[in-house]
């Protein structure tokens, strides 16, 4: 650790920090239960899992993330209900789900405010750290290997199709012009150097999209959420609940999708559940969540 990183303890205060999107709704849509035993598939700094920890008597909990940083600090965050709360590493696309065997599973997409605040992560270009932006630091694949190695029609197809970024092409010529990149603030500043100047000094930083693509290609997210759509369901009890809150247009559209076209499944929001004015106010990260639910059918008699 260089000497700029913060200390393990102020990493572990910046999770604990995140406050937790939706809390109500996703209490109220899993229908938590005395007794009953839950699933978050994407633990981050245990925001959720005390609530459901909290909601009723008796409750057991299985915690997962492939972050080992989140993990530990969801232990510390949860340490409190002893044996009630079961720690898995893992993403949630390679988990073995138990079959029947939840009252509720519950997934989080959003990136925490750790990731996003701890620059040697390299998920922001607020600050200057290396291009990784593995969630889970024991995989190979890295921003960096993307950005410097990948052709310049690959690049500029993964900023349209995940970063839906109509500059595409033309970013990823800058890119392969300028490379090799080895810094989050570098390959920002070729992104917004190949930009028109109405586009520069937008609203949104035009590395934004960019960034958000690189993640999605790195950590192959939407992939992984289609997995995890397609095994969990099986997991729940009949009567159980998934939840999933989601945060940009391509994995609202998986969700909605993947929940409906399950035969096992009832979907519960027509709509998505949004974040009320107050809480944004609060946490102005839940203005884009969107929170779909279904739940399992009784019997898997279509109905």
């Amino acid at each position: 650790m260089n000497s700029h990183s913060p200390e393990p303890i102020a990493i572990e205060e910046l999770i604990f920090s995140h406050l937790p999107v939706l809390p109500e709704e996703v209490i109220t849509g899993l229908a938590v239960r005395p007794g009953g035993r839950y699933l978050d598939a994407t633990v981050g700094g245990g925001g959720h899992s005390r609530l459901i920890l909290e909601a009723a008597p008796d409750v057991k909990l299985t915690a997962m993330d492939q972050d080992e940083d989140a993990l530990a600090a969801a232990k510390k965050e949860l340490a409190e209900f002893g044996e009630r709360v079961k720690f898995v590493r893992s993403n949630f696309a390679a988990y073995e789900f138990p079959s029947a065997s939840f009252d509720g599973v519950l997934a989080d997409l959003g990136v925490s405010s750790y990731h996003l605040d701890t620059p040697e992560r390299g998920f922001s270009f607020r600050h200057a750290a290396s291009l990784d932006m593995r969630m889970d630091q024991r995989q190979s694949l890295t921003a960096a290997d993307v950005i410097n190695d990948w052709d310049e029609v690959e690049l500029a197809n993964i900023f349209f199709k995940y970063g839906e970024e109509r500059l595409s092409r033309r970013i990823a010529r800058r890119i392969v012009e300028k490379r090799p990149f080895h810094t989050t603030t570098e390959l920002a500043a070729a992104i917004a150097s190949s930009v028109p100047p109405k586009y520069r000094y937008a609203r949104i930083h035009p590395a934004t999209r960019v960034f958000q693509a690189l993640r999605i290609v790195v950590n192959d997210e939407l992939k992984s959420l289609e997995t995890f759509i397609e095994k969990a369901p099986a997991a729940l009890l009949p009567g159980g609940r998934i939840a999933i809150i989601s945060f940009h247009s391509l994995e609202d559209r998986l969700v909605k999708h993947g929940l409906r076209n399950l035969p096992l499944l009832k979907v519960l929001t027509k709509k998505p559940i949004i974040a009320t004015e107050a809480e944004i106010a609060n946490n102005p990260r839940s203005r884009s969540a969107k929170l779909r639910i279904a739940e399992r059918k009784i019997n898997d008699v279509k109905t």
